[in-house]
Order: structure tokens, then sequence, then C-alpha cells
């Protein structure tokens, strides 16, 4: 009956102990768990056109998850309508599209399942889109993107 209740109180011990321990302040048993963590984090896309760079924010949603897969990209970019730049992508990505009420300026968005389209101009629209993300600071994209098809470059900041 003593060696029981010893085993007993040792067990009730143990279980108060590990329960008390805060996982979060454990490193990752693994490095997968520290790949998945990163990426997750990260969602912020550097964009290069020329000598000008500018930095995009990806939402979180299955378009802008399979985009970042996709990632680096350096693509060249076809003029359209004097508002946008767009490229079809090798393969179809998850789409969840809707017609926003309009488009603004530094607009990343995905047309059917595989047009990347980078806005540059804001303008109103019956078209409807996945969105990926948005540039943070707009400045100078009209000058860097230019009037005909570009090089772009996409890529995970770290």
């Amino acid at each position: 009956m003593k060696r029981l209740l010893l085993t007993f109180s040792f067990m009730f011990s143990m279980i108060a102990c590990l329960a008390s321990c805060d996982k979060d302040n454990l490193p990752p048993n693994n490095t997968e768990e520290m790949t998945t963590d990163n990426a997750v984090k990260s969602n912020k896309v550097r964009i290069k056109i020329g000598a000008s760079t500018f930095t995009a924010t990806l939402l979180d949603n299955p378009t802008a998850k399979a985009f970042k897969a996709l990632l680096p990209l350096t693509i060249s970019m076809k003029e359209l309508n004097n508002n946008e730049k767009f490229f079809d992508l090798p393969k179809s990505l998850p789409t969840n599209s809707s017609v926003p009420a309009s488009i603004q300026s530094g607009d990343l968005m995905l047309y059917g399942s595989n047009t990347l389209v980078l806005f540059y101009k804001s303008f109103s629209t019956s078209y409807s889109y996945s969105k990926l993300g948005k540039i943070e600071d707009v400045n100078g994209l009209v000058a860097a993107l230019g009037t005909g098809n570009v090089t772009v470059t996409f890529e995970m900041e770290e």
C-alpha cells in the first residue's frame, strides 16, 4: 500500500510539473517546425523593377500561399490598358475571386486562375480577381513600370 501511494504521489508530481511547463519557450524539436514557423511569419515580398525596389504585403489566403511557393520569380510582364502589367503563370493557383469596388495602384491580384496582375493606376472595374496583396508604398511605381513590357522580379524578404 505504501509503495502504491508513493508511486501515485510520484506520478501526480510529474504530471503537475509537465502541465506547468510553457511549451512556447521550448526550442522546436525538428527543422520542419522551424521552417514552417518562419514561412508563416513572412508575408513580405520584394518587387524589383529595374533599379527600383518595392515591398508588398501578401494576404493570408490560399492564392497568396500558392504564389509564395513559386518565388523567387523573374518574369516579363506585358502592358495592358495603360493601368496594369500582367503575366500568365505556368500553372493555375487556387482562386477566391470577387469583383472589387475599385482597383488601387499597387494591387497585386490574380485574374482567372493563372494571370498575375500588378496594377499601377487606380480605376473602377467590373472584372473579378483573387486578391494576392498590395505594394506598401507606390511612390515611383508608375515611372518604374514605364509604358511597355517590363522585367519584374518577385522574391520573399528575409
